[in-house]
């Protein structure tokens, strides 16, 4: 049994290494403000108009990525959405050309405002809200996609 113990105990850091480099090379994320956020992506019609819907929390460091199919501009709103977000719209470039900070959430009963872009976007950021005043965002600042995040038609 001390035998074991002991091969456990020298081979439980390998393991621990192996598990953790597995979730960081996912490629589901996005670095935008010189910080790195690990991504749900919404790319059909079905998981935009879902989006973050009836969740009670997003994690520090998530957000989730819409990518639509065409570059036009985008309105986004806070129905069934528990929680308080910015919206970050992003051209074919992936710079930012949009912001709506600091959205309330809004119940199913209420009537819901519309967030639109200012411009076209192809692609939508959803983070906490509060991240984009922290990161100090300004229109024009450029988003990185990881290596498993598919690049828009």
């Amino acid at each position: 049994m001390t035998a074991l113990r002991a091969m456990f105990t020298r081979l439980l850091p390998l393991l621990v290494l192996l598990l953790s480099s597995g979730c960081a090379s996912s490629g589901n994320w996005v670095e935008v403000g010189g910080e790195r956020f690990t991504v749900e992506i919404a790319a059909t019609d079905e998981q935009r108009a879902r989006g973050l819907m009836f969740r009670e929390q997003l994690p520090a460091g998530a957000g989730m990525l819409f990518i639509h199919d065409r570059e036009e501009p985008q309105a986004y709103w806070m129905r069934n959405t528990l929680i308080p977000l910015d919206i970050l719209y992003f051209d074919r470039e992936r710079r930012l050309v949009s912001q709506q900070r600091d959205v309330p959430p809004c119940s199913a009963d209420l009537r819901c405002p519309s967030y639109p872009s200012r411009v076209p976007a192809l692609y939508v950021l959803e983070l906490n809200a509060g991240e984009a005043a922290r990161l100090q965002l300004e229109d024009g600042a450029p988003m990185a996609f990881g290596p498993g995040i598919p690049a828009a038609d």
